[in-house]
């Protein structure tokens, strides 16, 4: 068993001197000073960051585009506060607080994906901006107990763009071309834009499960190595296409759509050997998966002005989602006599219609109030075979299987943000918000399961007089996390070799949602245009926390979520950004940004050590340098991530090792309209692995790890402006 890099420790001691940098200095005036703004939108020097009153931070194009990122994934993790959880070296968990699965609330232009939707198959090249907000707004779903990250789409320029680049990733496991295509036009009365890329990958790796179960007494009863070389080949697409008209009298309307195509092939060959104890079932099987998915999105937004000098916003959209997934699979016993020679073919189709509005006014003494409403219906279709040449199943298990669910959703919301003196501003808000399910299949009983919360909402923003660039804030809301559908459905996901750790999945139609209230407090300092820093504290208690209880049935092996009473989350949080040249004035160009995040967390109802909430990361850090000079452009990052061992209940454990992400770039700008761009990732050459423990007095303590091996990886990209 590997054990957790102590000598990566040091790195958040690194931030921490980063940071003494600004601190020293912010009686220093080495740069323009910030200019207040009060009337929000009305100055260039207006930053969100800084001047509204809800706490959010945004990434702009500037910096999604810096390091020629694949993915939006790989974007994210150097966006202080969040985190992304790639423990299969693969893909990826964006987290804040530490917290995802739900937690953490991800939209695409401020409405949920499906359920299925891979955020590793979205390319930064059709992202506008990245909103993160750490404290619930109205207008948004108070689903967010962790906070929300909102990624909104290519909108039309202001002016005529044509922008192309053409890429290649290279490692010793991955490597493909990549292409990314940007048009917008804007003329008298009509605009619009298309932003689209597509990705070829092919891949070839080993991955690998060491099992071992020790018995009470300590010796080893059992010890068995899984083997899994595997290849195969994806292929993604993302377009965007808009189109705005003004009309005559000042309204506008656009629609806007998204499609996201996924095509992923893959061959797998599974050897377990025993060196102690029995040997599996099925200890040698040959896999084959082809997966195919296809998401469409399309709104229609008016926006029009009232007499009385108000706005009303209205969107309607419709969505769809095909998947269809197919697994061949041949195994055979310790004597090689084959004992499975079969098929699962699955695959579900999702639609959905929604509908929201806003109404904005501006009033006098600086009162901008909304209300409004956001609503929709979605309908799923799902389906399972499986057939087998010469395995017997379990009695009862049913080898055809069809549901079909309905999810209707509503919310209304008002909100009033309020400048009560130039130093102090207020957002106060309250949204309700229900979700009715009912779901019914040929394998379960029809179920039916609904829920519904009021979320109070207060932020406030004070700018401390004769402290120029000193600002205090502080937020009170109520979230919430509903259970997914997946989670409601009493149905059964098996595996071929079940036990404690890969025990089949059965949903629970009882679960209740996870209700929170949070408290956040901040302070920040801006001494110097574009220079910053910030420290923040936050609280979360969540009444009937999800956990996942695993038992016997006699036969098999199941795992299921419950509530389990109460948890509690605590995060502190420092972070810094600020060119050097504000330190000193001969400084070269070199932009600093850094960030250490530690979060706490207790799970009541388990006894402790390490009682936290599942898979949680309690520490994570990172530091950056760009540098522009003339033609060139350069720089590097840093991500830590300390994990560690989590005691999920009294019998059941997960562990996941530290991992440091290192990342380079440079770029070269021919002239105005060529540039060559270089990018490295994972240069420490990090593996990813975790660990699950299961503990029982009779069998002893059963534990399987997974270990996925890491590369250096290589992004050349050209672009071209014509």
């Amino acid at each position: 068993m590997k054990t957790p890099n102590r000598s990566r420790r040091p790195l958040s001691l690194i931030i921490l001197a980063a940071f003494a940098g600004p601190t020293c200095a912010q009686q220093e005036e080495a740069g323009a000073p910030v200019s207040q703004v009060e009337i929000k939108g009305s100055s260039a020097s207006y930053d969100p960051r800084r001047d509204d009153t809800a706490t959010r931070t945004v990434v702009g194009r500037e910096e999604l585009s810096r390091y020629g990122d694949r993915s939006v994934l790989d974007t994210l993790k150097r966006v202080p506060g969040v985190t992304v959880n790639t423990n299969q070296a693969r893909g990826g968990e964006i987290q804040m607080r530490g917290l995802g699965a739900g937690y953490t609330q991800i939209l695409i232009n401020g409405e949920r994906p499906p359920g299925g939707f891979d955020f590793d198959s979205l390319s930064p090249d059709v992202v506008e901006r990245i909103e993160v907000l750490r404290a619930a707004t109205a207008d948004l779903s108070t689903q967010s107990v962790a906070g929300t990250v909102n990624i909104i789409l290519r909108r039309v320029a202001k002016e005529r763009e044509r922008q192309l680049k053409l890429g290649m990733l290279q490692s010793s496991q991955f490597r493909g071309p990549n292409a990314a295509l940007q048009l917008s036009e804007r003329g008298e009365g009509f605009a619009w834009s298309l932003a689209g890329d597509a990705t070829a990958e092919r891949y070839d790796r080993a991955w690998s499960i060491f099992e071992e179960t020790i018995a009470p007494g300590g010796a080893v009863a059992l010890a068995r190595m899984t083997s899994a070389p595997e290849e195969g080949r994806m292929r993604r697409m993302n377009l965007t296409p808009r189109f705005e008209w003004t009309l005559a009298d000042g309204d506008t309307i656009s629609l806007e759509t998204f499609v996201n195509v996924n095509r992923f092939r893959n061959r797998t060959h599974l050897s377990i050997a025993t060196a102690i104890g029995q040997p599996p079932p099925v200890p040698d099987q040959h896999n084959r998966m082809r997966a195919d998915a296809e998401d469409l999105r399309t709104d229609l937004k008016w926006t029009t002005e009232l007499d009385s000098g108000a706005t009303l916003e209205t969107k309607l959209g419709l969505s769809g989602e095909n998947a269809d997934n197919t697994i061949l699979r041949r195994g055979a016993d310790p004597l090689g006599v084959p004992v499975t020679d079969g098929w699962v073919d699955s695959g579900w189709r999702d639609r959905g219609v929604n509908s929201t509005g806003k109404y904005i006014r501006k009033l006098e003494n600086g009162h901008a109030i909304a209300a409004g409403w956001d609503g929709g219906v979605g309908w799923r279709d799902e389906m399972r075979h499986e057939r087998d040449a010469i395995r017997v199943f379990p009695p009862g298990l049913p080898l055809d299987e069809t549901f079909e669910a309905r999810v209707a959703r509503m919310a209304v919301y008002a909100q009033d943000e309020w400048n009560i003196t130039p130093q102090w501003s207020m957002y106060l808000g309250l949204r309700w918000e229900g979700i009715r399910i009912r779901a019914s299949g040929d394998s379960f009983d029809a179920t039916r399961s609904s829920s519904n919360v009021w979320s109070p909402i207060l932020q406030t923003l004070w700018k401390i007089p004769d402290r120029k660039g000193d600002q205090l804030r502080f937020a009170v809301t109520r979230t919430y996390k509903a259970p997914d559908l997946w989670n409601l459905l009493p149905r059964r996901q098996v595996w071929e070799n079940n036990s404690a750790t890969e025990a089949d999945f059965q949903g629970n139609p009882e679960l209740k949602p996870e209700l929170a209230w949070g408290v956040d407090a901040g302070y920040e300092h801006y001494w110097a245009e574009n220079a910053m820093v910030a420290l923040r504290a936050s609280l979360r208690r969540i009444e009937d926390y999800t956990s996942n209880r695993i038992y016997f049935d006699g036969y098999r092996w199941i795992v299921t979520p419950v509530n389990d009473g109460r948890a509690e989350v605590r995060t502190l949080e420092l972070e810094t950004k600020f060119p050097l040249a504000s330190l000193f004035a001969q400084a070269p160009a070199i932009d600093v940004r850094a960030g250490v995040s530690r979060h706490w967390a207790r799970v009541k109802s388990v006894p402790g050590p390490d009682n936290r909430l599942e898979r949680q990361t309690p520490l994570s850090a990172n530091v950056g340098l760009d540098y522009k000079a003339g033609a060139l452009a350069l720089g590097g990052s840093a991500a830590f991530t300390r994990n560690g061992q989590v005691r999920v209940t009294a019998n059941r454990g997960y562990y996941s090792e530290a991992r440091t992400d290192l990342e380079a770039y440079a770029a070269w700008r021919f002239d105005p309209k060529r540039l060559v761009r270089l990018s490295l990732s994972n240069l420490a050459h990090e593996d990813s692995g975790f660990e699950v423990t299961y503990a029982d007095p009779v069998a002893g303590v059963e534990k399987r790890r997974f270990d996925y091996p890491g590369a250096v990886r290589i992004q050349a990209n050209y672009e071209l402006k014509f």
